[in-house]
């Protein structure tokens, strides 16, 4: 039997919260789940800074792989085999690119990439065509294959149909981590009727669809999503950990930028400043690394980044306020702050962010979303939100929402009552 569907003597077996058990019994994922690239999944919080807010949530990256994975393995064994659609010869790369969706995320994920300018897809597809192990046993399929696998997450292989399952609006990676973050940060909000949607997806030749009769649990899917974003991933308090964390990287950034002589030199840090980051640098940095530079940093002698650092170490966040967006209060408050000698840039934030539950890409839409399907009785194929009331109401609905943060101590600290007042007054204003 050629490699890609050896099977093992004996399955192997993970016990999960989320999906009770993952299954293994091809060769292929269990070499590849072997490999230190995937390992180094566990050393990366899947949630980043939410911890802070939901102190549970210390899950990995590696178990939400596996999670992805296993979905994918159900859709195929259980839902699509022997279906004229499906071609059992796309299982390995189905499979390999379920696990291996999030290989190249880096530590706190997005807060990492938004001052360092990396791209966890990006990496990804290095990680899986660079000289890795992945890539060795990737290699062993055939010499194009990991080529094909980094396309699928690429979202630029010809095989539509696998894309769909991985990446889309009801695809295995939604699908897991609302259930897992759910799960493991406590709230109910990422429920949903997930055994019913996998039993109604059907495969087409370009893409995962459901039968309409499964349209109420795709409502309540798409719902449990919005919950979670706004519950859960925007919490304004979780966010103040990435805005501290954010600053504090780049607090780092600018002083060696500067010159600075660290007591403790940031070596893993050396090439993102350089901008000469290779695969193998970027796959040296975990979580466990940064929070030892975290905690070296507590101690230099730059007073900015010694106390931011000792804020996040410490959960000694900032305060927040919500605002309307006003670049005149921002622009106010920030020239108040300076007055006082408390540098805005590291210790004024303003935070906005957005979510759109559902949309599409239709003719003056500004996205490329590949819509949800329906699968009528008549065998006709529908855009959900033509056939839902609930889905039509939300489509296309984008919400945005701000924050202001801040350190409270140090406006009380101001020692010029005009100064101190005037800050007050504004962020009462806004209170």
């Amino acid at each position: 039997m050629s490699y890609q569907f050896q099977k093992m003597p004996e399955e192997k077996v993970f016990k999960d919260p989320v999906h009770r058990y993952i299954h293994v019994r091809d060769q292929l994922i269990w070499d590849l789940i072997k490999t230190k690239e995937f390992q180094r999944l566990r050393r990366i919080k899947q949630l980043g800074t939410l911890y802070l807010t939901f102190p549970s949530a210390e899950h990995s990256r590696f178990t939400h792989s596996l999670g992805v994975y296993e979905i994918v393995r159900r859709m195929i064994d259980e839902i699509f085999r022997n279906r004229p659609a499906w071609h059992n010869e796309d299982r390995p790369l189905a499979l390999c690119a379920a696990l291996l969706h999030d290989l190249g995320h880096g530590p706190f994920s997005h807060c990492f990439e938004k001052i360092f300018n990396t791209d966890h897809e990006a990496y990804t597809q290095a990680i899986i065509t660079g000289d890795t192990e992945v890539n060795a046993i990737l290699s062993r399929v055939h010499p194009g294959f990991a080529q094909e696998v980094a396309d699928v997450i690429n979202k630029t292989h010809k095989n539509k149909l696998v894309i769909s399952m991985i990446s889309s609006q009801i695809d295995a990676d939604r699908m897991d981590y609302l259930q897992r973050d759910a799960y493991h940060t406590g709230v109910s909000y990422g429920s949903f009727d997930m055994e019913r949607i996998l039993r109604l997806m059907r495969p087409t030749e370009d893409e995962v669809v459901i039968k309409e009769s499964g349209m109420h649990a795709v409502e309540d899917y798409l719902m449990s999503r919005y919950q979670m974003y706004w519950q859960i991933y925007f919490h304004p308090v979780s966010r103040g950990g990435e805005v501290l964390l954010n600053r504090c990287f780049k607090r780092v950034k600018v002083l060696y930028e500067a010159g600075y002589q660290f007591k403790s030199q940031p070596m893993h840090l050396l090439p993102f400043f350089e901008d000469a980051v290779s695969v193998q640098d970027y796959l040296r940095l975990d979580e466990t690394v940064l929070f030892f530079y975290l905690q070296e940093w507590m101690n230099e002698g730059d007073a900015i980044l010694s106390d931011l650092s000792r804020r996040f170490v410490n959960r000694d966040l900032f305060k927040y306020l919500p605002f309307d967006g006003s670049v005149i209060t921002i622009g106010e408050l920030t020239e108040l702050f300076t007055q006082a000698g408390i540098d805005p840039e590291y210790y004024f934030v303003s935070d906005a962010y957005s979510d759109l539950p559902y949309d599409y890409d239709r003719p003056g839409s500004k996205n490329n979303r590949k819509p949800i399907h329906l699968l009528t009785r008549q065998d006709q194929i529908k855009e959900i939100s033509t056939q839902s009331v609930i889905i039509n109401s939300i489509t296309g609905v984008n919400r945005m929402d701000y924050k202001l943060y801040y350190p409270k101590e140090m406006i009380v600290n101001i020692k010029d009552p005009a100064i101190k007042g005037a800050i007050i007054n504004l962020l009462n204003e806004l209170n």
